[in-house]
């Protein structure tokens, strides 16, 4: 009877992992804790340690920044760099002690 169990257990454990993936895929806030991902100077997140799991992370974040960041520039009449820049400036100061940001010279600094 244990054995079943045992089997059924295991079983419902490898079915978890094959139907939910991307429950195993990185946070943003993990992502920065770990020093993985950045704050940049033009509003964007920067691969610091790059992987597979981190690179595509920051992608897809970076993609959603744009397109808010097109959405604002457009409601205030102004190009969508001055906006990155503002955020970018707003989201390097923002950062916690320990995490990431881009320095002028472009190189990670350690908060």
């Amino acid at each position: 009877m244990k054995q079943i169990k045992n089997i059924l257990t295991f079983a419902t454990l490898l079915l978890s992992l094959a139907i939910t993936p991307s429950a195993w895929a990185i946070s943003l806030d993990d992502a920065k804790n770990q020093g993985l991902v950045g704050e940049q100077l033009n509003g964007y997140l920067g691969v610091v340690k790059s992987t597979p799991e981190v690179d595509n992370l920051v992608k897809t974040i970076n993609s959603k920044r744009r397109e808010a960041y097109a959405e604002t520039a457009r409601n205030a009449g102004v190009e969508i760099n001055i906006i990155e820049l503002r955020i970018g400036q707003r989201l390097t100061q923002r950062a916690p002690t320990g995490q990431y940001v881009q320095t002028p010279d472009g190189q990670w600094s350690k908060k």
